[in-house]
């Protein structure tokens, strides 16, 4: 005959652990539960990707391990929300004594969908779910009006173009800084600061005007196809020259229709 579950070894029986009847606090502990699946599932997928080896033309973008972070964050948030492995609703369960409510799953599934805001190292650019919905990113975009405004006119490029951009790669963020080493506003690597002549990455200034420039030199290569800019400016001009179209990478995709969306909003605002 085997134990009853509520003795321990010794024989003496356990303690009834305390159950969470708060609603508020099963609503909190609702979040934990998942917000904990998705974090187990990033970090398989960090470990999967750590053992696939990289093409040898990735990274040659300033934004594609940033893109990369954000990509794999949301999905492992989808997946949590919409493919429970049981963790979360386990550990739910054993709090509250009651099953995980579907209706809490649906919720968290339209804000992995469309959060207002994300965190993958500094402030992440949200997903735009419909136009004109980022006043707080454009908001900290627009503080740097001067400085594009004297970038744009130097490299003859709109500015809605490196607004967007900078929107998509920082979020109006001087301080961002991947875990590829791209770094401030307009998330440049070190190789390509230098190309550009930035000797100061973490200077607004300076980070505008690389980025900038690199975004005219990639304008001039693709014959003034903003698409193919921005492109190239995530995942690296090599890929985009070999089919002159965007890559077949759904992280490159979603940036260009990410900065698309962008123009859009930077130039409404402007008129």
């Amino acid at each position: 005959m085997g134990i009853p579950f509520n003795i321990e070894p010794n024989g003496v029986q356990k303690t009834a652990q305390p159950r969470v009847v708060d609603e508020k606090a099963k609503a909190k502990l609702q979040k934990a539960a998942k917000d904990f699946e998705a974090i187990f599932v990033n970090y398989l997928l960090q470990s999967m990707r750590k053992s696939v080896q990289k093409d040898e033309e990735e990274g040659g973008g300033f934004g594609g391990e940033m893109m990369q972070d954000m990509f794999d964050q949301e999905l492992s948030k989808s997946i949590s929300r919409t493919s429970s492995l049981g963790f979360g609703e386990m550990l739910y369960k054993k709090m509250t004594g009651e099953s995980l409510p579907k209706e809490t799953v649906k919720r968290e599934i339209v804000r992995a969908i469309a959060p207002e805001q994300n965190s993958v190292v500094a402030n992440v650019p949200p997903m735009l779910a419909k136009k004109g919905k980022s006043t707080s990113v454009t908001t900290a975009v627009e503080k740097y009006d001067d400085i594009v405004n004297r970038a744009a006119k130097k490299y003859d490029l709109d500015t809605s173009l490196i607004k967007a951009v900078m929107a998509s790669e920082s979020a109006g963020n001087p301080r961002a800084h991947s875990s590829g080493n791209a770094k401030g506003l307009m998330q440049l690597i070190d190789s390509t600061a230098t190309l550009v002549g930035v000797k100061n990455v973490w200077d607004p200034e300076q980070n505008i005007h690389g980025g900038a420039k690199y975004l005219k030199q990639m304008m001039d290569k693709f014959d003034g196809d903003v698409k193919l800019a921005v492109a190239s400016y995530n995942a690296g001009p090599a890929r985009v020259e070999k089919t002159r179209t965007i890559p077949a990478i759904p992280e490159t995709q979603q940036y260009v229709r990410r900065v698309m969306k962008y123009i859009d909003v930077f130039s409404t605002k402007k008129d």
